[in-house]
């Protein structure tokens, strides 16, 4: 945070990653360690449907009618989002935006109350690996617990470490030629939003390579600037 803003201004962050790469688990790691928001766009939309708001039920309708919710109806949502009192200390946004559109929409947000994005954190993953990593997960049909073919297997094969079923299963999707496939297309949408940030100074990389912990701490590091 430069020296121009004044303390009742909380940081915004944007957490970019592509699937996989940890960004749910370093948000919420973020969310223990400085008492920011987490905030999904899914789980606002959801959210703001439930509740009825105006801009929920604008999502809603469009929704129900098969169609894809606009950037200006997620930009309110996000909106009512931050004016509310759990945001004081700042918020991670996990999904928003993801093409420079949205991200020129969510500085013009933002300036209406004086804040800015404090720091865009891009985790830094290699595309071989990441591919082994998804593609090899599998989790207990009964309580959830994740495993791996290569990293995490249970301590008896064929048996739930955490409760003892012998049911599991794995996500239609995490098949070596999807998560490729998926990682091509992060890459190509998300590059110019890597160059909007960098231009703007406010773009910082992280190695999502690493231990769990290492990760954190150097997005912990990061962060705690942006904040300061």
């Amino acid at each position: 945070m430069d020296g121009s803003k004044t303390p009742s201004v909380a940081p915004v962050l944007i957490l970019l990653g592509p699937p996989g790469a940890g960004k749910g688990t370093q948000a919420r790691m973020l969310e223990d360690s400085f008492g920011l928001v987490q905030l999904s766009t899914g789980d606002l939309l959801r959210a703001a449907v439930a509740a009825g708001t105006p801009a929920g039920k604008e999502a809603k309708a469009v929704m129900e009618a098969g169609e894809l919710v606009s950037d200006e109806i997620v930009i309110d949502i996000l909106r009512d989002r931050l004016a509310e009192p759990d945001t004081a200390n700042g918020v991670i946004l996990d999904g928003f935006p993801r093409t420079t559109v949205q991200a020129q929409a969510l500085d013009a947000l933002l300036a209406e109350t004086g804040q800015k994005i404090d720091a865009a954190i891009s985790l830094e993953v290699e595309d071989a690996e990441m591919v082994t990593r998804i593609s090899g997960r599998y989790t207990c049909g009964s309580c959830g617990e994740g495993y791996h073919d290569t990293f995490k297997q249970p301590a008896t094969a064929g048996t739930c470490d955490s409760c003892g079923s012998t049911q599991f299963k794995r996500r239609a999707d995490d098949n070596a030629e999807t998560v490729a496939s998926r990682l091509k297309a992060y890459h190509a949408n998300t590059a110019p939003l890597i160059a909007f940030y960098d231009q703007q100074g406010a773009l910082a990389r992280v190695n999502a390579m690493g231990d769990i912990d290492k990760i954190a701490s150097d997005l912990g590091a990061l962060v705690k600037t942006a904040v300061a």
